[in-house]
């Protein structure tokens, strides 16, 4: 079972690797779901893939955003970038950049996205037959439904961390109302906001309406392997503490070893708003309509206020530059200060003792105290210390050349020294030799075993064998930073339609789709072979390239739904595009209030009728429709484009 985390830094993918992880997910500057992190130059993401040789991790690269159409020789580019440097796997969500890079490099590995929408078995099966590896699945997907999936494409599966409302993480409220596309990895957070929800005007709940808890299937974990391939770790926008102590958390729990009280508070200071088994174990309990924030661990209550000072009796252990939030008020502040009831300053609180903070937040209530910043479990990480456990053979035989011989898996390199005397003094013994080749120091390499071959009575120089340890662990070293196939790549024409033509052999006819959230009408939002089924691919499908458009066409869809998100002037030069190559017919939304955002199930808990709205700070009001399955959010604005300058296309006001 594969342990995925995340890392948005360099100190982030060595806290991963450091604490177990099997594979490390990560992003270079450009098409990554997470634009706002820090994320990793091309010269970072070199080195990162090297040190994940090195140390037997994978490393994957998400680029998983919408890419335009004058943005497909950059992302084609950096993939070959990342190819012929040996990334492991690449993620994407965008069908027709999938098809040219199965193309153009056809040993390159290839995950589908969550935004890919990979609900069904139809359309997973369909990505398989394309030469997609591995699907991560939504969050919005039941562990029965996942059981049901019997496919031989690899099925990633989140198990903690943060949660998107919308279903997939298709969501067009950021764009609509900032103009920052959550789909290309300028997510603003509008499900965090505090909204009021409406029925025919009446105001009936507030608060953080929309705001999931944190996920987290750490006690499930075994109901959860026989059925997926890797469990994932959401957080490359966390800290480096974070992504190491989440990742040591589940690395234990994997390895059967006890999880102990101390731990589970650890983790919930770390991140918490509140925690949920989410829609993979059918929870109810989703929403945290308090707090849109890190609340984390309860450690006490303030007892008293002055102007001075806050007076806290703890439950739980409080220790200089800690932080904490007081709950009710929502203020918060690092403990610089912390002092007895005698007014001593000291460095720990213990639990039921009386501790006074100074008062420099103006704190007037008596709230509950959190501990927010465990200062013991920031730890620094600029060093690897996981080391790679090597096999050591070392041959030594009168009047040959002494061998030492350094093998990792497949990998081994060999060197040879001066011939191996008769001893004149004392001989060299088995354990001395032993002793000193595995003297490894700061290699990152650990001897798993040391083999021996050696005559009696023969003399080695221990500077010998020191020169000889030296040179190979530089040489395995190299070795490891590149075990992988020289790249093929693909010549291929851009101006070619054929895009869908990838490597599909023995192909069969996959049945028609019996998915979420497939429209009777024959509009579908989930992608998988059209050919004889008269389908339309809905705006959510996120068409925003002309190849995304061909591949569709040659799997036999009589239309598609052009990206709410393109501006009318891409509109036109897209749709130009795409008509100079294909016949099939293009679709453009416009005069309607598009829908913003899908949700499984009711975490709205209304009925179905037409009557509710949602209202955001702002007092922009947002339609809110229940269908008995499904909640979807309506824009408050109308879609307006100049039709004057958008040629070669269909508009619509209502595609249902």
């Amino acid at each position: 079972m594969e342990l995925l985390a995340p890392a948005g830094t360099k100190e982030s993918l060595i806290a991963a690797i450091n604490n177990g992880a099997d594979a490390i997910y990560l992003s270079g500057k450009k098409f990554g779901a997470r634009a706002y992190a820090l994320n990793f130059s091309d010269e970072e993401l070199k080195e990162a893939i090297r040190i994940g040789k090195i140390h037997g991790v994978k490393i994957f690269v998400t680029m998983n955003t919408l890419v335009k159409e004058n943005e497909v020789e950059e992302f084609l580019d950096q993939v070959e970038f990342l190819y012929v440097n040996g990334v492991d796997a690449i993620l994407m969500q965008d069908f027709g950049m999938i098809c040219l890079c199965l193309k153009k490099f056809p040993n390159l590995e290839i995950h589908a996205s969550t935004q890919a929408h990979n609900v069904s078995k139809e359309g997973i099966d369909f990505l398989y037959k394309l030469g997609v590896k591995r699907v991560v699945l939504p969050r919005e997907m039941s562990l029965e439904e996942i059981k049901q999936i019997e496919t031989p494409v690899e099925k990633e599966v989140f198990v903690h961390g943060a949660l998107c409302v919308s279903y997939s993480g298709r969501c067009l409220m950021s764009q609509v109302l900032g103009g920052r596309s959550g789909n290309r990895g300028e997510c603003a957070g509008c499900c965090r906001f505090p909204w009021k929800l409406y029925k025919a005007d009446k105001l009936i709940n507030e608060g953080y309406l929309l705001s999931m808890k944190e996920l987290n299937l750490s006690e499930d974990i075994r109901r959860l392997t026989p059925y997926v391939d890797s469990l994932k770790i959401e957080g490359r926008m966390k800290s480096p503490s974070y992504v190491g102590f989440i990742t040591n958390y589940y690395r234990k729990i994997l390895n059967g070893e006890e999880i102990t009280e101390v731990e589970k508070e650890n983790l919930q200071s770390l991140f918490y708003r509140g925690f949920t088994k989410g829609h993979l174990l059918a929870s109810k309990d989703l929403i945290n309509k308090t707090s849109p924030n890190h609340i984390g661990l309860p450690i006490g209550k303030v007892l008293e206020v002055t102007d001075d000072k806050i007076i806290i009796l703890l439950d739980k252990e409080l220790n200089q530059e800690d932080g904490i939030r007081f709950l009710e008020s929502g203020k918060g502040m690092i403990v610089n200060y912390l002092y007895d009831m005698n007014d001593k300053l000291i460095s720990k609180g213990n639990p039921k003792q009386k501790i006074m903070l100074d008062n420099k937040i103006g704190l007037t209530s008596l709230d509950t105290v959190s501990l927010t910043t465990n200062h013991k479990l920031m730890t620094i990480f600029d060093t690897i210390t996981r080391k790679v456990p090597i096999h050591i053979k070392v041959i030594a035989k009168k009047n040959k050349p002494l061998e030492v011989i350094f093998s990792k898996g497949d990998v081994e390199v060999k060197e040879q020294g001066n011939l191996v005397e008769q001893a004149r003094n004392a001989a060299v013994t088995k354990e001395r030799l032993i002793s000193q080749v595995e003297k490894l120091g700061n290699t990152p390499f650990s001897p798993k075993n040391i083999e021996v071959e050696m005559d009696d009575d023969i003399f080695i120089p221990m500077t010998e064998i020191n020169i000889i340890r030296r040179t190979l662990s530089e040489r395995l070293i190299g070795r490891l930073r590149m075990t992988f196939k020289e790249p093929d790549i693909n010549r291929i024409n851009l101006d070619y339609v054929d895009v869908g033509s990838t490597c599909i052999t023995n192909y069969k006819e996959i049945p028609a789709c019996q998915f979420e959230i497939k429209e009777k009408s024959g509009i579908i939002h989930e992608i998988i072979d059209g050919r004889g089924k008269d389908f339309i691919a809905a705006s959510s499908c996120n068409i925003t390239n002309s190849y995304t458009a061909y591949f569709l066409a040659y799997y036999g869809y009589k239309g598609v739904t052009l990206s709410t998100e393109l501006t009318d002037n891409e509109l036109n030069m897209l749709a130009r595009e795409i008509k100079e190559k294909t016949s099939i017919t293009l679709f453009v939304e416009n005069n309607i209030n598009n829908e913003v955002m899908t949700i499984k199930g009711n975490v709205l808990e209304i009925d179905n009728t037409d009557s509710y709205h949602l209202e955001d700070p702002k007092k922009r009001k947002f339609k809110v429709k229940y269908d008995g399955r499904l909640t979807h959010i309506y824009s408050p604005y109308k879609i307006d484009r100049n039709e004057k300058v958008i040629d070669n296309v269909e508009f619509i006001s209502n595609i249902n």
